[in-house]
């Protein structure tokens, strides 16, 4: 997952009086019936958590450039053909790093009893460098913040820079995860390289998660080659432990890490399409990523997304509807260490943008319950909705979030470019427990959340599968 800052938003609840009324044609948004059938197939079906199982138990870790990327390609493209959705392959070239030995100690530390070392749990970043195979031995720098690393440029040369700055789970469980996750993982992504500049031999960075279980959380880093150096990621309780060792004097660490960066592998977006009727040559998009990092299998980040988006297709399938409008499942190739799939399709799109209706991915994962959607409409067409609101108000999932972008990764290029963009308001209070990090395992996932998140999507999928509602274009798009 790579989550962006959310834009300021203003949010309605869709209150239903006495009852649904007003039913029109069973190909209407609008029909209150339709709408509830769809919920309620949704929340019966054990679909999609059934296909999370294979995803998650059978192929495992899909890191891209993988064997298991390639398993999860073939069986989520088998899947979708067995259900009778036109499937292509669209060929992504992909970045294939791959993880080697990570081991590090503290070796010298004031009070260090005889020959005595400690152990520091971590893991190495994607893009990072590697170490001599023996390791290399430095004596450690904490920063906070890169004004601090700037201020402190002498003492980085030759050092082992940790950039000791804590995920702020306040924050998170007050509705604002995305938020603390942008604000730590900044020095992830950019303070390797500013480290690097700096004549840093190795760069660390404090896990950007809560729940401090002694997890290291791995993601990407921007290192370039000629300034890839070693770059790991150690637990919150790692980095306190360094902290408090500092107070006492200088500190000293061995580390070893050695990932590759191999050649580009090829991979795949797998597009699944339930072929529209009289406007087929429109496209809705419903997506998650196919990818995950290679610490465990990826089962919120982003199997979830990837397989509620495969329901939202079993639902309406199952139900024998036609959308008017071409429905499109999207499996994303490479979103954790390079968005290239959605760089792919947006540029074999991007001559005829006017036909990509809508684009929902979802890439939250379904730790909490789904209180509704986010939409990146103009205010003037928020009250197109109302319908789709209506009719998930008895899941308790009626809330409408306005926002001026509101797009996944893989879909921000269409939505900055006109394409109105849409994701499920989720709970992500506990998310970042299990992102990129060795927990995040099926066992994790409640398939109730799962059910009602289907159900959210399916409804938002049919109502802009079949709209003749004005909803315009995003307004993030660029002048």
């Amino acid at each position: 997952m790579n989550l962006r800052k959310p834009a300021l938003s203003t949010l309605f609840v869709c209150l239903l009086g006495a009852g649904f009324s007003g039913i029109t044609s069973a190909a209407s948004p609008t029909d209150a019936a339709t709408l509830g059938k769809i919920r309620d197939a949704a929340m019966q079906s054990d679909y999609s958590y059934q296909r999370l199982e294979d995803l998650t138990d059978l192929v495992g870790p899909r890191l891209s450039g993988s064997e298991g990327n390639a398993a999860a390609v073939e069986q989520v493209a088998a899947a979708m053909r067995a259900m009778g959705a036109k499937v292509t392959l669209q060929p992504v070239k992909v970045p294939h790093w791959v993880r080697g030995e990570e081991k590090a100690e503290l070796v010298d530390y004031k009070g260090r009893p005889g020959n005595i070392t400690q152990k520091v749990v971590l893991t190495a970043l994607g893009g990072s460098g590697a170490t001599p195979a023996a390791g290399l031995a430095a004596p450690i720098v904490i920063v906070h913040d890169f004004d601090e690393l700037k201020a402190r440029a002498a003492e980085v040369k030759g050092a082992i820079v940790l950039f000791d700055v804590a995920f702020d789970q306040n924050m998170a469980d007050r509705g604002l995860a995305g938020n603390a996750y942008g604000q730590g993982s900044r020095y992830r992504t950019n303070g390797p390289r500013l480290a690097a500049e700096l004549g840093a031999v190795a760069a660390l960075v404090r896990s950007v998660g809560g729940a401090d279980y002694r997890l290291p959380h791995t993601g990407a880093t921007l290192l370039k080659d000629e300034q890839r150096i070693p770059a790991a990621a150690v637990t919150a309780e790692d980095s306190m432990l360094i902290v408090r060792l500092m107070k006492r004097g200088p500190v000293k660490m061995k580390l070893i890490l050695t990932p590759k960066m191999l050649p580009d592998a090829d991979s795949f977006n797998v597009i699944a399409d339930l072929p529209g009727s009289d406007k087929a040559d429109e496209v809705v998009i419903v997506s998650g990523h196919l990818d995950s990092w290679d610490l465990a299998t990826g089962a919120h980040d982003d199997g979830t997304g990837v397989t509620t988006s495969m329901g939202v297709l079993d639902t309406i399938k199952k139900l024998g509807l036609q959308p008017r409008r071409t429905i499109r499942m999207v499996a994303w190739a490479n979103e954790e260490n390079g968005l290239r799939g959605g760089t792919t399709y947006f540029n074999a799109n991007k001559g005829s943008l006017e036909k990509q209706f809508a684009a929902i991915e979802t890439d939250g994962g379904v730790t909490g319950r789904t209180f509704g959607i986010m939409g990146s409409v103009r205010p003037e067409a928020e009250k197109y909705f109302a319908p789709v609101m209506n009719s998930l108000l008895p899941i308790g999932a009626a809330v409408f979030s306005r926002r001026d972008s509101a797009s996944g990764s893989d879909v921000h290029q269409l939505e900055a470019n006109g394409v109105p963009s849409f994701e499920p308001y989720v709970d992500t209070s506990a998310y970042f427990n299990y992102h990129h990090t060795p927990a995040d395992t099926f066992d994790k996932v409640d398939p109730a959340n799962m059910k009602k998140h289907v159900a959210v999507m399916s409804a938002l999928v049919w109502y802009l599968a079949n709209t003749d509602d004005p909803i315009g274009r995003s307004p993030a798009q660029q002048k």
